[in-house]
């Protein structure tokens, strides 16, 4: 697909668009599963976030996570993509926490994977990792950001999640099309998380929103999720016994299901 204004974005299908956003580290790749199903009855469209994927990089300290939500908006502007679904993970779905008041009279509902308005712990919000989780892992990036990421990967899942040869085939295959990002994107992107909150965008949001969350997610926290379902209605949280970070790829055809009801929910009246 062409790039628009540096940003590389993947097309399939025809009808109402579902944009999907990556997390740290990662690239549009990771939605392997999911592009074939989305796409047989919508516009599935997924998007490299600057300096991952094919995406242009930027100088750093390029604008946190407003950055991110500046491209995103200007991408579904560009697109003219009008009663829009947009599915982020993890950093993904920060990212369109902070994007959602300019983009809130395009949307039509909001799909957020393994999220937090916060990574890191704090007195006023305890259900985050300690912060020297994200400063562990910048010391790792800066060593080798190809090591760092492997790692990474691993952390995703929980025990045993990926003991069925055959899922744990499927995801390694996603994975192994993720193309490394650039190094300076990988440690902005831990600095957003280190020092960034987005509580207050969390608050604003009025559209119809899913949350989908693995039960065993030690990189976002469950707790997290059922903290953004009481700030978020109209929502529904759903949690995905015996998994990790990525329920997307290791429970594939459950969280298929889950999303496209919500999607034949949300266009009912398409």
């Amino acid at each position: 697909m062409p790039l628009c204004d540096g940003l590389w974005y993947e097309e399939q299908g025809q009808g109402v668009p579902v944009l999907f956003v990556h997390g740290w580290c990662m690239s549009s790749a990771v939605w392997g599963l999911q592009r074939d199903a989305v796409a047989a009855g919508h516009r599935f469209l997924a998007v490299d976030l600057r300096g991952h994927g094919a995406s242009t990089a930027v100088a750093a300290g390029s604008g946190g996570f407003a950055g991110y939500a500046a491209d995103l908006v200007r991408l579904v502007q560009q697109l003219d993509l009008r009663g829009l679904v947009a599915v982020g993970w993890s950093l993904g779905a920060q990212a369109l926490l902070k994007a959602y008041p300019a983009l809130q009279q395009q949307l039509k509902g909001l799909v957020l994977v393994g999220a937090t308005p916060r990574f890191s712990a704090a007195p006023h919000f305890p259900h985050g990792l300690p912060a020297k989780e994200a400063a562990g892992m910048r010391l790792k990036v800066r060593r080798s950001l190809e090591r760092a990421l492997e790692g990474f990967q691993r952390s995703l899942f929980a025990a045993g999640e990926l003991d069925d040869p055959a899922t744990a085939a499927a995801v390694a295959q996603v994975l192994s099309a993720v193309r490394l990002p650039d190094k300076d994107a990988a440690l902005e992107g831990l600095e957003m998380l280190m020092d960034e909150e987005l509580l207050d965008e969390a608050s604003q949001v009025r559209c119809p929103t899913l949350l989908l969350h693995g039960d065993q997610d030690q990189t976002c926290l469950p707790a997290a999720s059922a903290w953004l379902a009481q700030q978020i209605s109209p929502s529904k949280r759903v949690l995905f016994e015996g998994c990790g970070h990525a329920p997307f790829l290791s429970r594939a055809a459950a969280f298929n299901q889950e999303l496209l009801a919500f999607l034949s929910e949300v266009y009912s009246d398409v």
